[in-house]
């Protein structure tokens, strides 16, 4: 048996993912511990969290798997440049001293952050890490595979199938032809941050016609039957310049890159709209190709754009696809789950031994330590059983306040699933704009997701399978959930699991108790521009720094309504400023 450390880093979402036996004991994201948004750097904090939750050393590592290969991507960065000279030298000139000083030497720079390790470091590819980070750990013993992303290596795109331990891909779509840069590019085109806003331009895309889809498909990308695909970089910038898109592309839709200061118009909405609608269509084309190639009908997919979930739901419903397995980090930072099992499995052929059962692989806090934090702070807080702080916080809920969740183990990915989340009355439409704009200090337009009991997810939602990770739409049946519908009458549909997340499960069922409705908000537990919460500070200052009403954390509960004295004070206050 083995014990691997995989790492993801120097780009954007480090992290790292502790697999032991061949089972995954502990993942998270360096953003989580060091508070950097998407942070890039080596995850030695979220090393350090995976090690001490498995009670290891470096000592004890067996193997250190990398998830992508340095020296292809150098290659790929020279072979471009090179070939858009000089466009591309502003780029080369920024990039290269940043490549020679680091990037090329990941080996040295993971030996010299491990200074006691000595063992094997291995570098699997990209899509590989990407593939294994779904694939090996799927309930499927033999599956299709489609990873979709900006760029690993060369790769952009990949295909092929899993069985037992192996994965062959063996179709990919290499850059600059990348479907995740061509959305990427609309992001930035939109005035929003690349690499951090993608899922903005997914919300707001219900608010617009796909008008512009037939002239992306027309100029911008031409998309064969099969679903491959090759942009017209005469469009683009990213190939060697300094910005994604170009005044070509400003010239064929008639505006210049919007300002992100400037007011959303019903263009900005089109064109979501329509980036959104060409997505769809590749993808459903990649994966109904997949499908005839392989007879397969379950699934997995992985790489960042595997997390657009009105996509994921129409492959599922449009597709010969019957069963769709994505983890919920199935984006960068979960390379380094894939990276750690690609090793485990297909280096040193190890059986299988785990299937993904939760997003919960972060550090938890005990009661003692959280009162410890809050006595620091001078809090004021009510410690309660379980049944009480249930039923307290049901009915704070269900008396229209907006309520701090922080239980159990933090969640591995972009998305808060009932362990550090925000919670609200879905059935109050006034509940989406406050808790938008007062709570999280973020743009109007952006949706939230509803939680509900599993077992009742089909009364109020055209759903017919589980969605315990947020990556499955649906039309939400009726209109009695006014807080969690878009504007197409779409939800980003989080079904609760008894036997996943227990305590959260119970929660709404209470809170079905109190209301007859078995479904609350759940949003991230952060404002705009910081990661989501990890430790009782944190969400005690985010509580504090926000309009919460009220925060359960462990078992204490705590009410905004008693926090004048810290408010007259200011002890608590921090540094911040919202991007």
């Amino acid at each position: 048996m083995s014990t691997i450390l995989g790492i993801s880093a120097f780009y954007h979402d480090s992290a790292a993912a502790l697999v032991v036996d061949g089972r995954l004991v502990a993942a998270a994201q360096e953003e989580r511990f060091s508070r950097k948004r998407h942070d890039a750097d080596f995850p030695l904090l979220a090393v350090r969290y995976c090690l001490a939750e498995a009670g290891l050393t470096v000592a004890d590592l067996d193997a250190v798997a990398f998830y992508d290969k340095p020296l292809l991507k150098f290659e790929r960065l020279l072979v471009t440049y090179l070939g858009t000279f000089p466009k591309g030298l502003p780029s080369f000139l920024k990039a290269m001293p940043v490549w020679l000083k680091d990037k090329l030497w990941i080996g040295q720079t993971i030996r010299g952050e491990l200074d006691e390790y000595e063992g094997p470091i291995h570098f699997t590819t990209h899509h590989q890490s990407h593939a294994a980070s779904s694939f090996l750990v799927s309930p499927f013993d033999e599956a299709a595979i489609l990873t979709v992303d900006g760029v690993g290596e060369w790769a952009t795109t990949t295909t092929g199938v899993g069985r037992g331990n192996r994965i062959v891909l063996d179709r990919e779509i290499r850059f600059p032809h990348s479907l995740g840069l061509l959305y990427s590019a609309v992001t930035y085109y939109l005035g929003f941050k690349v690499n951090s806003a993608e899922y903005k331009v997914m919300g707001l895309a219900p608010y617009g016609q796909p008008i512009y889809a037939d002239q992306m498909l027309r100029d911008l990308v031409h998309v064969a039957a099969d679903g491959s695909f090759a942009l017209n970089m005469d469009y683009f910038s990213f190939d060697g310049g300094l910005t994604m898109t170009n005044d070509r592309f400003a010239a064929l839709f008639g505006r210049p890159v919007r300002d992100p200061k400037a007011e959303l118009t019903q263009f900005d909405k089109d064109m979501a709209a329509s980036v959104q609608r060409v997505t769809e269509e590749i993808l459903l084309r990649l994966a109904r190709d997949l499908h005839r190639r392989t007879g397969l009908t379950a699934l997995c997919m992985a790489g960042g754009v595997a997390l657009n979930c009105v996509a994921n739901a129409r492959i599922l419903n449009e597709t010969p696809f019957t069963e769709l397995f994505i983890q919920p980090a199935a984006g960068d930072a979960g390379g380094a789950v894939g990276a750690a099992f690609s090793v485990a499995c297909e280096t040193m052929d190890e059986p299988r031994r785990f299937r993904w059962p939760h997003a919960n692989w972060g550090p938890a806090y005990s009661d003692d330590e959280i009162e410890a934090v809050l006595r620091g702070y001078g809090a004021p807080f009510e410690r309660l059983d379980e049944a009480e702080l249930l039923c307290r916080t049901a009915a704070k809920i269900a008396d229209q306040q907006v309520v701090g969740w922080f239980q159990g183990r933090m969640e591995f990915g972009p998305r808060a699933l009932g362990a550090r989340s925000i919670l609200a009355d879905p059935r109050n439409a006034k509940n989406q704009s406050v808790v938008n704009l007062k709570i999280k200090f973020r743009e109007s337009f952006r949706p939230f997701a509803p939680a509900v009991l599993a077992e009742r997810a089909a009364d109020y939602f055209s759903l017919n399978t589980p969605s315990p990770y947020m990556l499955l739409t649906a039309q939400t049946r009726g209109d009695g959930l006014p807080a969690v519908t878009h504007v197409d009458g779409s939800a980003r549909v989080q079904t609760v699991h008894a036997d996943q997340t227990p305590l959260f499960h119970r929660l709404i069922a209470e809170f079905d108790r109190q209301t007859g409705c078995p479904v609350v908000i759940n949003t991230s537990f952060n404002v705009r521009g910081e990661p989501i919460v990890c430790t009782p500070d944190d969400a005690f200052l985010c509580f504090m720094e926000s309009q919460m009403d009220a925060l359960a954390m462990g078992s204490f509960l705590l009410d905004k309504a008693d926090m004048a004295p810290l408010y007259a004070a200011r002890s608590w206050q921090r540094t911040f400023q919202p991007d």
